[in-house]
């Protein structure tokens, strides 16, 4: 807790890579942490290795005041960061040892003050209703009074761009105030967002030339600027970075602390992470979104899944001879992955690639190759999607396999997928009771294991009735399907541009002991585009028990 530098950082006190999730970025709409959110999203972004962790405003919000009482208590211990308290300057005609709210920074034990202060002269008069010279002793004497108990200080120059613009010498006195005062670095803050890197990047160059001071840089995202700005501030001068976990932050957010450390250190060469580190940004980016209760962007810089997935047949095909012609970096150097996905647009490389990820070898398998992407192709023009149907795509790459004659048994390239059972007919009826109750009810006609079996179950709905009549039919005879859980379902209509009859589109998601997977069914009607995921769902984890049964020691074969 008394450590008031980065630890561990190749570049020291050098440069600073500083945080503010727990602050500016709980600031977006929607995110609401409580206390042991924020204890667990320090601990997580000190694993990362940033060098500072701005835990909030004390002594203004009950939550902050508790999580620094918390740290302090020895509930939080920092390996790398150290902790930060945010605050305000004391307010006009009264001394900062009487304001409240600068007692409350130092009753938060926090060993960093960053201290919020007006760089715009219109914020000053209009905002503050105080004058130039009032705001500048505000900042002098809060500065001087944290520094003299022990703090190190920072100041955010609040609107600084803005000001600096409408009157360059004002917003340069505000900064000269708080170095004077004993401020280690002032902070060039971009509050509203408005800003382009190449002004931005001037002005940042022009200040430090003109002040000789230490200077940061923070950027809100409202031109989808932030994250080039603060790289541009970087390379004008800045040696101070503030950032949020995936650009969290209120109205367009803030600039992204993956991003901007991604560039960093693999654009600029700037070691800003301990060593060892720079791997974790995806697993602690989507760690984060999971704390914060939001859905991780999937098209996120660096970190995001899609963002190393190839669609295009071209680039898969460059892919296959080198994956570097097609991918910025290696993937892997954030903890990432790159994906070959397969659509319509699919060549015969994508459909290699794609089939080694899965497990299928189709090497030296031409005829199959050119089977599943004329497959692959006619499917999606009548609304069939494999992007996210790894295990449907799977089953069919077999299938093509098979029809190829190129399968060898339970070998190399794994065995066919045969369905479990062979459907004779299923019945769905909606039932609407006079007590208002809507219930579902599915009979189901199989043959399984040579047996002609009947089952009628209800349900929910149709297909949630559907599935437990298919279960029941089946699970004498295949006690392995006790094990799969059906987890989500989602339905997508589809309609041309006519206004034709509508398709419907339904990816089931399943789950066992050992993995997750995911089909799809295309229909008409709804119900049977349910029942085709749901038959792809027990196709795949028959696939999936054959070849655990071949396995020496495994509980299927032993059984």
């Amino acid at each position: 807790m008394t450590r008031t530098t980065p630890a561990g950082t190749p570049l020291g006190d050098d440069f600073h890579v500083y945080d503010t999730t727990l602050r500016d970025g709980a600031q977006r709409e929607g995110i609401s942490y409580s206390v042991a959110d924020k204890i667990a999203v320090a601990r997580l972004l000190d694993s990362l290795g940033v060098g500072f962790v701005e835990g909030g405003w004390p002594g203004a919000l009950p939550k902050d005041t508790e999580f620094f009482a918390r740290a302090a208590a020895g509930e939080l211990e920092l390996r790398h960061a150290a902790l930060v308290a945010f605050g305000a300057t004391r307010r006009a005609g009264v001394s900062a040892q009487e304001d409240p709210q600068v007692r409350a920074l130092l009753d938060s034990g926090a060993p960093v003050v960053t201290l919020v202060a007006k760089a715009d002269r219109r914020h000053v008069e209009r905002a503050l209703r105080t004058s130039a010279e009032e705001n500048r002793a505000m900042i002098a004497d809060t500065v001087r009074h944290l520094v003299d108990a022990g703090r190190r200080v920072f100041v955010d120059a609040e609107h600084f761009f803005d000001g600096y613009a409408h009157d360059p010498d004002h917003a340069l006195r505000v900064l000269d105030a708080a170095v004077t005062a004993g401020a280690d670095l002032v902070v060039l803050c971009d509050t509203n967002g408005g800003q382009l890197p190449t002004g931005l990047a001037g002005t940042v160059r022009e200040v430090v030339a003109r002040t000789g001071f230490r200077v940061g840089i923070h950027c809100q995202d409202d031109t989808a600027c932030a994250v080039a700005n603060s790289v541009a501030a970087v390379q004008a001068g800045a040696s101070h970075v503030q950032c949020t976990a995936n650009g969290y932050g209120e109205r367009a957010g803030n600039a992204d602390l993956f991003a901007v450390v991604g560039n960093l250190q693999t654009k600029l060469g700037m070691p800003v992470l301990p060593d060892g580190r720079l791997p974790e940004l995806t697993r602690v980016s989507h760690a984060l979104a999971e704390i914060a209760n939001l859905a991780p962007d999937t098209h996120q810089a660096y970190v995001g899944t899609s963002t190393f997935a190839h669609k295009a047949g071209l680039h898969a095909s460059a892919i296959k001879v080198d994956p570097e012609l097609y991918n910025h970096l290696d993937p892997a150097v954030v903890g990432n992955e790159m994906r070959v996905l397969v659509t319509e647009m699919a060549g015969r490389a994508s459909i290699e690639l794609k089939g080694a990820e899965l497990g299928v070898d189709l090497s030296g398998a031409p005829d199959a190759v050119g089977g599943a992407v004329r497959r692959v192709k006619e499917l999606e023009a009548h609304g069939w999607s494999f992007e996210a149907a790894d295990a449907s795509l799977e089953l069919l790459l077999r299938r093509e396999l098979d029809a190829a004659g190129e399968l060898d048994g339970v070998g190399e390239r794994g065995a066919a997928p045969d369905a479990p059972f062979e459907l004779e007919s299923y019945r769905v009826l909606l039932d609407h009771r006079p007590d208002g109750a809507v219930v579902s009810e599915a009979t189901v006609k199989v043959h399984v294991a040579g047996t002609r079996v009947i089952a009628t179950a209800e349900g929910n709905g149709p297909v949630n009735a559907l599935d437990a009549a298919l279960r029941e039919a089946l699970v004498p005879h295949l006690p392995w399907l006790d094990e799969v859980a059906l987890v989500d379902y989602k339905v997508r209509i589809l309609t041309d541009a006519a206004g034709t009859d509508a398709v419907t589109r339904v990816l089931v998601e399943s789950r066992d002991d050992r993995e997750e997977w995911t089909t799809v069914g295309v229909h008409g009607n709804i119900v049977e585009a349910s029942w085709l995921a749901l038959c792809d769902a027990l196709a795949y984890k028959a696939l999936r028990h054959k070849a655990n049964a071949g396995r020496p020691g495994s509980a299927a074969a032993t059984a």
